[in-house]
């Protein structure tokens, strides 16, 4: 008995050691749940002081939830029902922020009045772990990419849903084989090579190549392989990501298929086109035009100091004051120069240019088309040259008419000599094939009754070369008696005899209706390409100047206030709650905004969970009812289908939501066999399709959107009668026919 005051100071002191020493955070409550002794490492854990603490109840210390499922468990304590309990819940610290902490309660019946012992551990960073894992998995499975990995042998060990679409295993057959079985027969050693740059320590990033399926077919994959480690840093297997780029590649071949043809339309024509940025100084040629000055493909140094050195040096001066005065008015522009090949001989170039300008009303781009004239200048130069030897020469020429004859019948170009009854006398070969005719069915017949549709204008022109009048005209347009158009650059001028008076007229004809189709649809493309970006820029700044900006200043008025007076009613506190749902707002319609621009649900989560939270955002937005109704359609369809009715489904919501008046709208997407459907109705104003101002641009881009992937777009209103978008699109794609034989 001598010992146990020693004993009992001993317990004491080493209760108190452990106590204030522990890791873990200890506190020690009465049957009331009001905290009596804290530890230094639970005050830590919080941010508070140990006073702070005691004043508080063990409600306080975290969120509603949390603290109602621990007072549950404590009332059962303080009944007796349970001695003890563990819970995982949230605590609050000092600067406001959560950590998670794991609770043990225990109840101490031998002290001389009950208390009750809690010990806490900080396990903050394990549920961030374990959250980490949950949102990995569920990336991992939700992905439409296929995810795999294998061992260090290339057994398969895990396959995510989007591996069971891309090759049709279930993860029952597939797991536990080789990843051999996805490499095609044609490539029998790609895997082990795969496999000798992984165990170099390299990693596989976006390699393009093909796998095989479950029913044998073949499909493109981007293929990304990354190692697997321990947490010694080993490498234990790998993991790989493979992308479906089937329709990308034959997006690619279909493009490069259609740049071909281009490419041979512009050589047929001698066309070659050009882009220059203005404000970087790249200029882009095509391989036609790089050919038109002597240079093969590549060769053009992509600067416009490089091609002012490809100029004629007499001509530079005159061609940059065009170059000038194009870039102060915008206007379009024409000229002909000569250039210098590299290996010095001389050519002829026609160019024909515009300046697009920026938003700011400044330069920012010049497209033209070149054609090499080189052909037609020396034909003029010959036909000049004659014409000089001629009048030199006509003491001694008995007929000067039968030596013309012979030039015009070999001249390079398209040229027919007329006699003053405007009878042909001689034309080119050039000439008969540009034309469709032959020397014997015109030589002797009038030109009117070869063209009997020829243009007055075109009469009056004859009439004054024969009166010794030379005319010409760069480009000309003529509209032929079976509804074609041509057009043509000609000069007329007339001819004389031995005696040196007027004996017909020569034309000289080139056909450049080719050229100017090309040139017809790059301006009708650069038109297309700055409507479409005024419309939205406009859209966006419409946007951002009635919604967001407005917010934002009403936000600065508020916060302006809170800085002259806060009413003592409201309080800084209601004040900053007021300020921090504000800003909630902004952020909510700027991410609206962006995900109208360009949606990630829609690449990540397919067309119908796209519409459906694109619906529901019009709905919040616009205080109207969108229902939203699909039936049958596929998770995976073509990027170009998708990406078409999700668009169209834009459009029509936001034409409704502005035009209709209606506050119910209704849109439906439903499958059929090889087809997708989409519909959006209201019952509102509505409009006369008949009117010519109501075909507005929005109408026009829903069948244009449709148009571009062999769809349709059918709308049918009438005033106050409502409005229906129906839009049909073909499919075309295993996947999707294998679902609707399901």
């Amino acid at each position: 008995m001598a010992n146990s005051p020693a004993k009992a100071f001993v317990d004491q002191r080493l209760f108190h050691d452990v106590f204030n020493t522990s890791p873990i955070g200890i506190v020690i409550e009465n049957l009331e749940g009001q905290p009596l002794f804290i530890n230094p490492a639970f005050c830590t854990m919080l941010g508070f002081t140990e006073e702070e603490l005691r004043n508080k109840h063990c409600v306080d210390f975290s969120p509603r939830e949390d603290a109602e499922k621990d007072w549950a468990l404590f009332q059962q304590l303080r009944a007796g029902v349970i001695d003890h309990y563990q819970l995982e819940k949230r605590y609050f610290r000092r600067d406001g922020s959560l950590v998670w902490g794991s609770l043990s309660l225990s109840l101490l019946d031998a002290c001389p009045s009950r208390l009750v012992l809690a010990m806490v551990e900080d396990i903050t960073e394990k549920k961030r772990a374990e959250e980490a894992r949950f949102r990995h998995a569920a990336i991992v499975e939700s992905s439409e990419d296929a995810i795999v990995s294998v061992t260090l042998d290339g057994l398969i060990v895990s396959w995510n849903a989007g591996a069971r679409r891309m090759f049709g295993y279930d993860e029952s057959e597939i797991l536990g084989k080789s990843v051999d079985i996805l490499v095609p027969s044609e490539h029998p050693d790609e895997e082990s090579q795969i496999f000798e740059i992984l165990k170099a320590g390299q990693r596989i990033d976006q390699v393009e190549t093909i796998r095989a399926t479950k029913s044998g077919g073949k499909i493109a994959v981007s293929l990304s392989i990354s190692p697997i480690r321990n947490s010694n840093g080993q490498t234990v297997g790998y993991s790989g990501i493979a992308r479906d780029i089937t329709e990308r590649k034959r997006a690619e071949e279909a493009l490069r298929t259609s740049e071909e043809r281009l490419r041979l339309a512009q050589q047929a024509a001698h066309i070659g086109t050009f882009e220059w940025n203005i404000r970087t100084g790249t200029n882009t040629w095509t391989p036609e035009l790089e050919a038109m000055h002597g240079l093969p493909p590549g060769g053009f140094g992509g600067t416009q100091k490089v091609w002012e050195n490809l100029v004629h040096p007499q001509d530079l001066k005159g061609v940059l004051q065009l170059i000038d005065e194009t870039l102060k008015t915008g206007l379009p522009t024409e000229g002909e120069w000569r250039v210098v090949w590299p290996d010095g001989s001389i050519h002829w170039i026609a160019a024909r240019w515009q300046v697009l300008m920026d938003e700011s009303g400044q330069p920012s781009r010049m497209v033209g088309v070149n054609a090499d004239i080189s052909q037609r200048k020396q034909s003029e130069e010959a036909l000049q040259e004659v014409n000089r030897s001629l009048e030199a020469q006509a003491a001694m020429l008995q007929s000067r008419e039968e030596l013309l004859k012979i030039f015009v019948q070999n001249v390079p170009a398209g040229v027919a000599m007329l006699d003053r009854d405007m009878r042909y006398l001689q034309v080119s070969d050039r000439w008969c094939q540009d034309y469709s005719v032959d020397h014997s069915d015109v030589l002797g017949r009038s030109h009117y009754e070869v063209f009997p549709t020829m243009p007055d204008r075109w009469k009056q022109a004859h009439r004054r070369a024969l009166e010794g009048e030379t005319l010409r005209a760069e480009e000309d347009r003529w509209d032929r008696e079976d509804g074609s158009v041509a057009w043509v650059r000609w000069e007329i001028r007339p001819w004389k005899l031995a005696t040196g008076t007027i004996g017909g007229i020569l034309i000289f004809a080139e056909d450049i209706t080719r050229r100017k189709q090309m040139e017809e649809a790059i301006s009708s493309l650069n038109r297309k390409m700055i409507d479409s970006q005024e419309q939205e820029r406009s859209r966006i700044a419409r946007e951002l100047h009635d919604d967001v900006s407005q917010q934002l200043a009403l936000l600065a008025v508020q916060l302006d206030q809170w800085g002259q007076r806060v009413p003592e009613s409201q309080g800084p506190h209601n004040y900053l709650e007021q300020a921090k749902r504000r800003i909630r707002d902004i952020a909510h319609d700027v991410q609206g905004l962006s995900h109208q621009l360009h949606s990630s649900k829609l690449e990540y989560l397919g067309l119908v969970a796209a519409a459906r939270s694109f619906s529901k955002e019009i709905s919040d937005k616009n205080g109207v009812r969108v229902e939203f109704r699909e039936d049958g359609v596929p998770r995976t369809l073509p990027n170009d289908v998708s990406l078409a009715l999700f668009r169209i489904l834009q459009q029509a919501l936001h034409n409704a939501v502005e035009h209709s008046g209606a506050k119910q709208l209704q849109v439906q997407l439903w499958g059929q066999p090889n087809e997708v459907h989409l519909t959006v109705k209201d019952r509102g104003k509505g409009f006369d399709l008949s009117a010519k101002q109501n075909a507005g641009l929005g109408l026009v881009s829903m069948r244009e959107r449709a148009r571009l992937v062999d769809g349709e777009v059918e709308i049918d209103s009438k005033p106050m009668g409502g409005t229906t978008i129906h839009a049909r699109v073909p499919v075309h794609s295993e996947s999707y026919a294998e679902k609707q034989a399901v």
